[in-house]
């Protein structure tokens, strides 16, 4: 694993190097995500960097850069810095002030600033996300071994697991989804912490824990991470609906997507993850604190049982595209014929029908949906063949 991010363009970006120049190349270094993600090899999305200025000099002096700051995580020693490039875009880091932990309970921590490197890197959760870059040298200080733990894709905690888990119980369901994004080599010691502690998670807030939980879900193939969960006790905890057979079905539905190329989804994997019962998806709902959407794609994806797979389109245009091609895959059938199709627009409305006599009400109503089900079933012909189809309607009263 190389010690320099010389690979990557980012760092000698515009947006970059307007920081830099703003805070002073020896008062920063690039950190976390998209260190360890470039050494990688995979796309960088978010850029953070760290520094030993405090927030109020961040500001003054990237203010007087005419960079952009917004105070996003503040009590956290937290700005934004959002950087105008010469082509009319953005560009957005975060920068954050070297901390220490002062106190923590397991959901929250109070911090103070520090000034050693070395002493923010200690608070981190793993190793991996301790790289520091200097902006200029591009070399990486790495304090906790990261860089071999990056060649071993092994994801390990910094210093004792079970004291990084008790300071934040979050970080238990953050080790599954790094172990599911990164890990290769199991490390044991961290596995045995997270289930010793799995209980913990009870009392973190609903909307962290789905938070985790979907984006451990949203990565490309977590069947593996998820059985893992189950066996050593932690799915049960945060997820207490699930069951053996459960875990085996996510399993059948990564494999689906993956054959059919259907990019993943959080909350129909989800749904493999419960049993097909509206009830419980509404539950699960109500105490992962899901938006509305994702409640009602949850619910429905619960009501898969006696779906009609043999008519994917009729089935779409019922239901929308996505929750279609979400009991399609559950049910372990063939998504592909709605990739790219587009529900049609029923070509016939009400005021057409009371053009033919027929007196506004619910009679309307009736011809209206008893034409729309024919049309349906014969797989949305045109407007003239509605027309036919309407005319048997009226004459048969």
């Amino acid at each position: 694993m190389p010690n320099t991010l010389q690979i990557a363009d980012w760092p000698k970006g515009e947006g970059a190097e307007a920081l830099v120049t703003a805070l002073g190349a020896d008062n920063m270094r690039w950190v976390g995500g998209a260190v360890r993600d470039t050494l990688l090899g995979l796309p960088v999305k978010d850029i953070d960097c760290a520094t030993t200025l405090e927030p109020d000099e961040v500001a003054e002096r990237c203010n007087k850069a005419g960079i952009a700051i917004v105070p996003t995580g503040i009590e956290h020693g937290t700005n934004t810095a959002i950087v105008s490039l010469s082509d009319g875009t953005k560009e957005v880091f975060e920068v954050t002030t070297l901390r220490r932990d002062v106190a923590t309970d397991g959901r929250r921590a109070t911090v103070a600033f520090a000034k050693e490197w070395h002493e923010d890197a200690a608070r981190r959760d793993f190793t991996i996300n301790a790289l520091y870059a200097h902006p200029e040298t591009l070399e990486i200080s790495d304090y906790f071994g990261g860089l071999d733990d990056l060649t071993a894709r092994r994801v390990r905690f910094i210093g004792d697991a079970r004291a990084r888990i008790a300071e934040d119980y979050l970080r238990i369901l953050r080790y599954y989804r790094f172990q599911a994004r990164f890990g290769a080599e199991l490390d044991p010691v961290a596995e045995e912490a997270c289930a010793e502690l799995s209980a913990t998670l009870k009392g973190l807030s609903r909307e962290r824990v789905a938070d985790e939980l979907l984006r451990l879900l949203t990565l490309p193939d977590p069947g593996e991470t998820v059985a893992r969960m189950f066996e050593r006790g932690v799915l049960p905890v945060i997820l207490p609906e699930s069951c053996a057979p459960h875990v085996r079905a996510l399993h059948k539905l990564i494999e689906c997507e993956a054959e059919q190329s259907i990019a993943p989804d959080p909350i129909r994997r989800l749904a493999a993850l419960l049993p097909p019962s509206p009830d419980v998806a509404e539950g699960i709902a109500a105490r992962l604190r899901l938006s509305k959407a994702q409640r009602a794609r949850l619910v429905s994806a619960a009501e898969r049982q006696g779906t009609d797979a043999d008519a994917p389109q009729a089935l779409a245009y019922q239901l929308t595209v996505p929750f279609a091609v979400d009991r399609l895959l559950l049910l372990g059938h063939d998504a592909r014929p709605l990739e790219g199709w587009e529900p049609p627009i029923f070509p016939l409305k009400g005021g057409n029908i009371v053009e033919r006599g027929v007196a506004a009400g619910p009679q309307v109503a009736r011809f209206l949906q008893t034409v729309e089900k024919s049309w349906i079933a014969e797989g949305f012909p045109d407007a003239s063949r509605v027309a036919q189809i309407l005319d048997s309607v009226l004459k048969e009263g």
